[in-house]
């Protein structure tokens, strides 16, 4: 069965700033225009308002994990963490970015967005009973200014003061109104930490021992980096809120982890989890053809989607000297041969990715349009000339598996850089050009293989590491890798996580997800305008230049994306009838116990 998933009504132009509408004892928050539900609705359009409590569900995890802290950005955090504490509003799905309240009853916000004030509910309760106060939310705020990643540092530093409003109201006032979207980053995305809790500890460094949280579930058990358990909290003070309703409905939630990716498929095939979300199309295509999904037990499905898709790339370290000049990265580009891998190795099932924000009107395409090239043009004499005059496309080979056409062009560009093979090597002022492949998953290990016999032709020595996930969860969090494949996620409403991803600031400190080292002071002017964004059009502009200056950069060598989800799972399993924008929910899951009995026994 496929669900289409309709959004192109999330495109049109919206006013950010409505003033007609009273800023006061606002129930939701959007990021462009008005909230999609009413201040009186009863559950979440997607979701089965009556569907049955009980069950355990089980996933499948690869990998190991050493940290329960939700504040220390070291370690490898355990899956599922965010089941443990509530945050002050609660984002929803069939909107592109829209919030509702949860630990804030509601709130007010004035037009410019320079300041917001969260009023709690009365009922907000940690696990223990105890209330969630203004304390908390402020110790938490504080925390994560002070103690979490650099992007949370940079973002939650934007609160300039705050001031305790009445009997249970808290205001943020911001530094300034630039940053349309702070106000919903503080609501949906700050974790309220319970001050009694962690006002003793070491926030930054990593901990096993069970924190107290206020959210759905709470960890039951832990077996480090083996297995975590959560237990739904039958009590949870949220349960009945609108936008709660429908959602977890397991009584436990269990994540098992596996330190090899085929142990963890053969896992599934006899029951050990019970849903996957499969991402390897090649594997899709030839293992899932086993005894229980022959006998109904275990259902397939393909689902269409159009949200953004993101980048899936070989990322360039461009603070490794190796690295660091824009031709050179793109002379790689060309020795990877994307179509006879495509072919080879993953059945043509994918599609070369072109734009950060592929599969969305978010992608650019042609060339800049005026009102991008206000953007662009103060950064004329710093940002390739191809982003005014090109539009991009990756290197394409005719899938033979031996691209000399592209490899002849890839020696251009290098020997016009000063490279040129010495005995079989590429050398550079008696350097030799080479580097390491740092991988994680032996799934890569194909396409790492493939990728380092076109270079070898070029005289380029790249070495392939396969480490374990705590080691290289270490070593990326200091950036110490010349190149790895990682992958960023995009949503319908980008924003500070770009960032995170891209700025200056940020990839100049450990823990961020600026992997490829960008320094630009033009890509930073562009986040900053998408992120003062006060019409869609206005976004969507900011982000298509934005895209250009990254794709012209050649910080990475695009890999490829599906537009389809394809999921796997265990026949009691169940779900709504809607499925929304974003796809699939598992929240709104639950489990048929009357099927599970017959399937498991």
């Amino acid at each position: 069965m496929h669900f289409k998933l309709i959004i192109s009504f999330f495109f049109f132009s919206l006013s950010l700033f409505n003033s007609s509408v009273s800023a006061q004892n606002m129930h939701g928050i959007a990021m462009h225009g008005q909230p999609k539900y009413e201040q009186n609705f009863i559950h979440l359009d997607y979701v089965n308002p009556d569907a049955p409590k009980g069950g355990t569900i089980k996933f499948g995890s690869y990998g190991s994990f050493d940290n329960l802290n939700r504040v220390a950005f070291k370690g490898s955090k355990a899956a599922g963490l965010g089941y443990i504490n509530d945050t002050l509003m609660r984002r929803v799905w069939d909107e592109a970015f829209t919030l509702y309240g949860l630990i804030a009853e509601y709130v007010d916000m004035p037009e410019d967005r320079s300041s917001i004030t969260f009023y709690l509910n009365s009922n907000a309760k940690f696990h223990d009973g105890s209330p969630i106060t203004r304390e908390d939310v402020l110790f938490s705020l504080e925390t994560f200014q002070t103690k979490g990643t650099p992007n949370q540092k940079k973002t939650y530093g934007k609160v300039a003061s705050t001031e305790m409003i009445g009997n249970n109201g808290i205001k943020m006032n911001f530094i300034n109104n630039e940053d349309k979207e702070l106000p919903l980053i503080i609501a949906g995305f700050l974790p309220i930490i319970p001050k009694k809790f962690y006002e003793n500890l070491d926030v930054t460094k990593t901990f096993l021992n069970i924190p107290l949280g206020s959210g759905p579930y709470t960890i039951e058990s832990v077996d480090p980096g083996r297995q975590i358990k959560y237990k739904r909290v039958e009590n949870y003070w949220a349960k009945n809120l609108p936008v709660n309703k429908g959602h977890y409905n397991f009584d436990y939630i269990i994540y098992d982890y596996y330190k090899d990716s085929s142990v963890l498929m053969e896992g599934f095939k006899v029951g050990e989890y019970d849903y996957r979300r499969e991402y390897n199309v090649k594997r899709w295509f030839t293992e899932y053809n086993f005894e229980a999904i022959d006998k109904g037990k275990v259902i397939l499905k393909e689902m269409n989607n159009d949200r953004p898709v993101g980048m899936n790339a070989l990322v360039m370290n461009s603070r490794k000297e190796i690295f660091n000049n824009r031709r050179v990265r793109l002379a790689l580009s060309y020795a990877y041969d994307h179509e006879w891998i495509n072919r080879v190795l993953h059945e043509n099932a994918y599609v070369r990715t072109d734009s950060y924000f592929d599969n969305s009107p978010l992608a650019s395409s042609g060339l800049p349009s005026k009102e991008e090239l206000k953007l662009l043009n103060p950064w004329k004499d710093q940002i390739p000339t191809e982003v005014f005059s090109k539009s991009f496309k990756p290197p394409v080979t005719n899938g033979s598996g031996n691209p000399r056409k592209n490899l002849r062009y890839a020696k251009k560009i290098l020997e016009e850089e000063g490279w040129f093979v010495e005995n079989g090597k590429l050398m550079k002022n008696g350097k030799e050009f080479k580097f390491e492949f740092l991988i994680i998953s032996p799934s890569d290990e194909k396409i790492a293989l493939a990728f380092q016999k076109n270079l070898e032709i070029l005289g380029i020595k790249m070495d392939v590491r396969t480490v374990d996930s705590s080691q290289y969860q270490a070593r990326l969090l200091n950036y110490d890798f010349d190149m790895i494949k990682r992958y960023w996620g995009v949503s319908l409403s980008p924003g500070n996580e770009q960032q995170f991803y891209w700025g200056s600031d940020v990839g100049k400190k450990d823990g961020s997800r600026n992997y490829a080292g960008v320094n630009s002071p033009a890509v930073d002017a562009l986040i900053d305008e998408l992120i003062s964004a006060k019409t869609r059009e206005e976004l969507t502009t900011a982000i298509h230049a934005l895209d250009r200056v990254l794709l012209w950069g050649h910080y990475v060598i695009p890999l490829y994306h599906s537009n389809t989800d394809r999921i796997a799972y265990w026949n009691f399993l169940e779900y709504p009838n809607e499925i929304p924008l974003y796809g699939i929910v598992i929240d709104s899951w639950w489990i048929n116990q009357s099927k599970q009995s017959k399937i498991r026994n």
